[in-house]
């Protein structure tokens, strides 16, 4: 049986999720992609706890790109609030292109480094 798409994505998301793991000094900046949004968060692993998060749906419509590079320069503004400038980069199974590449440049621009 052939696996879909999504499970595919699911398969690519655990491998870097093994790897990949955010602390309080150092969060993970998750991304998820819907067909509509795009989402951003910063995650301390240790705790459990979320940060701070971002996401298209209370923005101005705008294009894909737009509000991708809208959500990573507003995340990165609240890390910058919260005092954090290191961060680990989880794209969620996403390959970085599109969208995910552009909240990942936008961020950068705005301060965060990973």
């Amino acid at each position: 049986m052939k696996a879909t798409k999504e499970q595919l994505r699911k398969r690519r998301q655990h491998k870097i999720r093994a790897r990949v793991s955010g602390t309080a000094t150092k969060p993970r900046l998750a991304v998820f992609r819907s067909s509509t949004s795009i989402y951003a968060q910063l995650i301390d692993d240790k705790a459990g706890k979320t940060i701070a998060s971002s996401s298209s749906l209370k923005m101005k419509k705008a294009t894909g790109m737009e509000l991708a590079k809208q959500v990573g320069a507003e995340i990165a503004k609240q890390a910058f609030a919260k005092k954090i400038k290191i961060c680990v980069f989880d794209r969620g199974g996403y390959l970085y292109h599109g969208r995910v590449k552009a909240l990942a440049e936008a961020a950068r621009e705005g301060g965060l480094n990973f």
